[in-house]
């Protein structure tokens, strides 16, 4: 069965869903890292992303948008010129009531009949101007951070906006 479009996750509608311990089949988070590039250097310069509206955030999309950015920085600013952080975590667990189709399906299915539905992915929940990913570098490398915060937000359902911390 496909995957059904981000869309159907992107906003708020109900209570956080996070007791893992309470729920079987919970698929892990397909985010590998959280900090990537130089772990260890001290940077002057951090720019940060931040959303313009509360939603939804699947795992897949932010390892996805990590993914993006971390290729952008590690070509054009160097391997060690860099530190990429993801600032939220995925704990809201989606679940989806799956349908069947296609001949026979009507003896398959039960419709809506006890539809609390099977755990499909996890997701991030934000704020509206909350941190998603930080950046850190010389200012030498600006202009190739703001560029990897751009591509990096192209792959997120909210608009985003790239600032200065420091």
């Amino acid at each position: 069965m496909a995957r059904k479009p981000g869309s159907m996750y992107h906003s708020i509608k109900q209570q956080a869903y996070t007791r893992r311990e309470y729920m079987g089949g919970v698929p892990t988070s397909r985010i590998t890292q959280f900090v990537s590039g130089n772990k260890n250097s001290v940077f002057p310069v951090k720019l940060d992303l931040y959303t313009n509206e509360q939603c939804q955030i699947r795992h897949t999309a932010l390892e996805s948008a990590r993914i993006t950015a971390n290729r952008a920085l590690e070509k054009n600013a160097g391997l060690n010129d860099y530190r990429l952080r993801i600032r939220v975590y995925p704990h809201h667990v989606l679940r989806e009531n799956k349908q069947a189709t296609g001949a026979g399906a009507d003896r398959v299915s039960q419709g809506m009949r006890a539809s609390f539905g099977k755990t499909v992915g996890t997701a991030a929940r934000v704020k509206t101007n909350q941190i998603i990913m930080s950046v850190e570098t010389f200012e030498r490398n600006i202009e190739h951070a703001k560029d990897a915060l751009r591509k990096a937000a192209s792959k997120l359902p909210s608009p985003c906006k790239i600032k200065f911390a420091s």
